[in-house]
């Protein structure tokens, strides 16, 4: 496919590429309906795939049950807090597996520096407002998106984040099952179009028509896929009036979108949330709070009626304190009509269906304690259930969110000379995961340590004398994240003597 587009013209790439994205659009298509339930009954500020939606506008005005909505929101803020802590370390840089031993300690240190760099980078940029923004799709939707760019020179961070909506996406995956060909439409006026790709690059007639309405949109296509000779082609095609328009052509050597799934069944492409899986009872308990809602309006107005006898017109009757109805004499005038039931049962299914919704939401187990106080083991309990609930999950954000961001980033990082220039391959210098959430199986296993030693201890001198406490040491700061950097080198066993230095 490269290669032929290689050979064509622009124009006739450009025209391929469209063709491209509209096929991606249509295997799209199949999933709107189910999103737009979702974002209507869970998310329902956000726009996405509201047709002709505009900033400010009301939404939301057929909910009638918020509890989906508000489980989301902590759901989304949980996920920020246990995978991507605001102005705390969650990623690092450590020695790989290829790496020579003599080699380990002295690169640790410049490995903790440039994991202290990015870091602060990340801190000094719009990271936590995005990122909270993709999560929060990602648990609606099923598929987050995060777009990681270069920031102009003169900002406070050299890292732009921007949460890409999911109703701009399109997305393919490759042989190897990652999200990594990507489509996005994106509305451009003149202004930036001339921004990001020149004026020059303008055709005439787009010029002409963007200076007589400036806030007119131009539709852009992008498309970022896998390049045969390494790294990822970059192209960005502009539907004008004329016809299809190539209006950039670059290169990238880390992947700019992250796109991400909270659950991927086999045989799809888009992720699966746990909103899909909720929807049924969230539809059924916004119904059940707005028939509730109908019942109580008749019972606080009730239902009347009364005899046409000529003299009472209902058309002018008002139900307020203090009103006189006028009636004939002898006519029953208004009689209220008794209610053909009771809603008492309703609050016993509202209460069942709204504790099923936070629980496959995970509200009810990943909200905070209301205990100000917890002991060790309580917190280590905490940490493990966490673990248990999210395990799945966070192993695949892990590996499609966090470790292609980090990456990502220190791309742009380098080529700025904020950082060395070491490339992390995985082999000579690998990405640990630190967050709250990866540390928890650390703190599981430190704490079995720390058992072990503690029983050898009570056994002895001598059972103590088979552990090499340096080395558990060692392991127990790196189980609780602490930076290489405080720890002293491994000292190198003293070779054995050998029989000729005995008899010496």
């Amino acid at each position: 496919m490269q290669s032929d587009e290689k050979e064509a013209g622009p124009a006739l790439v450009a025209r391929t590429l469209l063709d491209r994205h509209a096929r991606a659009l249509e295997r799209r298509a199949v999933w709107e309906s189910l999103w737009q339930d979702c974002y209507d009954h869970a998310l329902p500020h956000s726009a996405a795939f509201s047709q002709g939606a505009s900033p400010g506008q009301r939404r939301g005005e057929r909910l009638f049950d918020g509890t989906a909505a508000d489980a989301v929101d902590q759901l989304a803020a949980a996920l920020l807090g246990q995978l991507t802590p605001p102005w705390s370390r969650w990623a690092g840089l450590e020695p790989g597996p290829a790496l020579e031993a003599d080699l380990r300690d002295p690169i640790a240190p410049l490995l903790d520096q440039m994991a202290a760099s990015l870091q602060g980078q990340i801190d000094r940029s719009n990271f936590a407002v995005e990122a909270h923004q993709a999560f929060l799709d990602v648990v609606t939707g099923g598929t987050g998106c995060l777009l990681v760019e270069e920031a102009p020179p003169g900002a406070p961070a050299a890292l732009r984040f921007t949460a890409v909506p999911l109703s701009d996406l399109a997305l393919e995956e490759g042989e190897e099952g990652w999200l990594d060909r990507l489509f996005r439409q994106v509305p451009l006026t003149l202004d930036g179009l001339a921004a990001r790709f020149g004026v020059d690059a303008m055709p005439a007639g787009l010029r002409q028509a963007g200076l007589e309405n400036p806030q007119r949109r131009f539709t852009c296509v992008e498309l970022v896929e896998p390049d045969a000779a390494g790294g990822w082609r970059w192209r960005v095609v502009l539907e004008g009036d004329d016809g299809p328009l190539l209006l950039s052509d670059g290169h990238f050597s880390e992947m700019p979108f992250i796109a991400f799934r909270w659950l991927k069944a086999p045989g799809e492409t888009y992720g699966r949330s746990p909103v899909m899986k909720a929807l049924p009872d969230i539809k059924t308990a916004n119904k059940v709070v707005e028939l509730v809602l109908k019942n109580a309006s008749i019972a606080v107005t009730g239902i009347w009626q009364a005899d046409d006898d000529g003299v009472l017109n209902p058309a002018t009757v008002r139900l307020v304190p203090g009103a006189i109805i006028p009636k004939a004499v002898g006519s029953a005038g208004l009689t209220p009509l008794a209610s053909p039931g009771r809603f008492d049962i309703s609050q016993l299914v509202l209460d069942d269906l709204r504790a099923r919704i936070r629980h496959a939401l995970l509200a009810d187990r990943l909200a905070p304690l209301n205990s100000p106080r917890m002991t060790a083991t309580e917190v280590l309990e905490r940490s493990a259930e966490m673990t248990r609930l999210l395990g799945a999950t966070f192993g695949r954000l892990q590996s499609e969110l966090l470790v292609p961001l980090v990456r990502r980033c220190l791309a742009i990082l380098r080529r700025r000379g904020l950082v060395p220039d070491i490339a992390v391959d995985g082999r000579n210098v690998a990405i640990r995961i630190l967050s709250p959430l990866a540390r928890a199986q650390a703190q599981r296993d430190a704490e079995v340590t720390l058992r072990w030693l503690e029983s050898i201890n009570a056994l002895g001198a001598d059972a103590l004398a088979t552990a090499d406490l340096a080395a558990c040491a060692r392991f127990l700061a790196d189980a609780a994240g602490v930076p290489p950097g405080l720890l002293r080198a491994a000292t190198p066993p003293e070779p054995a003597l050998s029989p000729e230095m005995h008899d010496a």
